[in-house]
């Protein structure tokens, strides 16, 4: 597994998005079946980034790499960041009469599960295989300007600035397990082990949320929104069709999450900043009454 000739640094922003509640189901250009597809991806992203966190921490006092260290702190903070906006975004969606909370519960009862029954090395392997999904998702969004095209510009800023710094720290967990647990063939039975469990668990989940929510919004039969869905997902230009190769690579004895080279797209921060302004300096601790703690990894150092 080689490591890149470049070094990436992750970099916390506070943002905070104009999220319009009323807009939840409909946001998205294409409409209500694609926005709903992005929306069950939501739901799984704040306990989802709190089990990446925890499992990294776990070997914290393991990492030696001084600059490691700080990619760790880094993520953390991205991180956290992340699973508060989304708690945000989650409010909306339950705020529009769906069960989010529990939505939410089944994915941490599954995370909870691994955490109390398997090993730190598998839940950092699951992390890492996670953490590969969530970046070649992020560089599909970003290549294919069509799946937003039309879309309300605050969720639009929210999606293009959590696709960014998954961009961003997407080598980040790869690194830690790569020093932690090695790489040998072992590991790499590991790492391939548990990214194809991760993709067998995942993408079912999703799609089983997806489809609960469009029961709920009574757009099961809408044959228009399904052929949007598709369009955006396995079109021409479609976002799953993209990343497909990508996820492929990760089967490779000697891959590295960089040799996806898309640093270019970390200059797209700027429009972020054109949307929403500067980020704050410190976190804010303020949250909605519907918000579990748990839900809500906090920042911290390594």
């Amino acid at each position: 597994m080689n490591a890149p000739a470049f070094a990436i640094e992750p970099v916390r922003r506070n943002f905070k998005f104009p999220l319009k509640k009323s807009k939840i189901t409909h946001w998205n250009g294409a409409g209500r079946n694609f926005t709903n597809f992005l929306n069950a991806l939501s739901v799984f992203f704040p306990e989802g980034e709190r089990f990446f966190i925890d499992s990294v921490r776990n070997y914290r006092e393991d990492i030696v790499a001084p600059q490691l260290k700080r990619d760790v702190s880094a993520f953390i903070g991205q991180e956290a960041f992340h699973s508060r906006e989304h708690v945000e975004y989650n409010n909306a969606l339950a705020e529009a009469g769906f069960p989010v909370e529990a939505y939410e519960k089944i994915v941490a009862i599954l995370l909870d599960n691994i955490k109390e029954r398997t090993p730190k090395a598998f839940q950092l392997s699951i992390t890492v295989a996670l953490e590969h999904i969530t970046a070649i998702l992020a560089n599909g969004v970003l290549e294919t300007p069509e799946a937003m095209e039309g879309s309300d510009e605050g969720y639009v800023a929210l999606w293009h600035w959590h696709a960014l710094e998954e961009t961003e720290h997407k080598a980040v967990a790869f690194d830690v397990f790569n020093q932690v647990v090695g790489g040998g063939l072992s590991s790499y039975f590991l790492r391939t082990g548990t990214f194809t469990f991760a993709n067998a668990v995942f993408w079912p989940a999703v799609a089983a949320v997806y489809l609960d929510i469009l029961r709920r919004d009574k757009q099961l039969t809408n044959l228009k929104g399904w052929r949007a869905t598709y369009d955006n997902l396995w079109g021409k230009n479609g976002v799953l069709k993209l990343i497909l190769p990508d996820w492929l690579d990760y089967y490779k004895p000697g891959f590295h999450p960089w040799d996806h080279d898309n640093r270019h797209l970390l200059k797209r921060v700027e429009e972020i900043i054109a949307v929403v302004g500067a980020p704050k300096t410190k976190a804010t601790k303020k949250t909605t009454k519907k918000v579990s703690k748990k839900s809500q990894p906090q920042e911290d150092n390594v």
